[in-house]
């Protein structure tokens, strides 16, 4: 059975950093894209970061860019999202995903994490 499982949201000020962790078991080999998305109360989900099954090609949304740096270890079996000066907007629920494609939307993807909660306040 596979699991993807959150870490590490809370609540920061703006300008401040979080680091995301996404634990993968069960997964039958590394042979997996992963992302980041996130979804704010009353909107849709949205990409936030991916990257393929190697950790050498990754792709930002442009809200991200300059600010998240997406990452992997495959040996730990975790996917990582830094996440610095953060934004009031940065606001979400924040969810990791798993496919064996390279990942481009959230639709159709086979798995999913819960999410964790990141909250920026002014």
């Amino acid at each position: 059975q596979v699991q993807l499982v959150e870490s590490g949201g809370g609540s920061v000020q703006a300008g401040g950093s979080l680091r995301l962790s996404c634990a993968a078991s069960g997964l039958t080999n590394s042979y997996y894209a992963m992302g980041w998305f996130r979804q704010a109360p009353g909107q849709e989900r949205e990409l936030v970061a991916v990257i393929d099954w190697s950790g050498t090609l990754a792709n930002y949304a442009d809200s991200a860019k300059g600010r998240f740096t997406i990452s992997r270890s495959n040996a730990k079996n975790t996917l990582y999202l830094q996440m610095n000066n953060l934004k009031p907007e940065d606001t979400a629920v924040y969810y990791c995903a798993a496919d064996r494609h390279y990942i481009r939307a959230a639709d159709g993807l086979e798995y999913w994490g819960r999410g964790t909660l990141v909250t920026v306040s002014s």
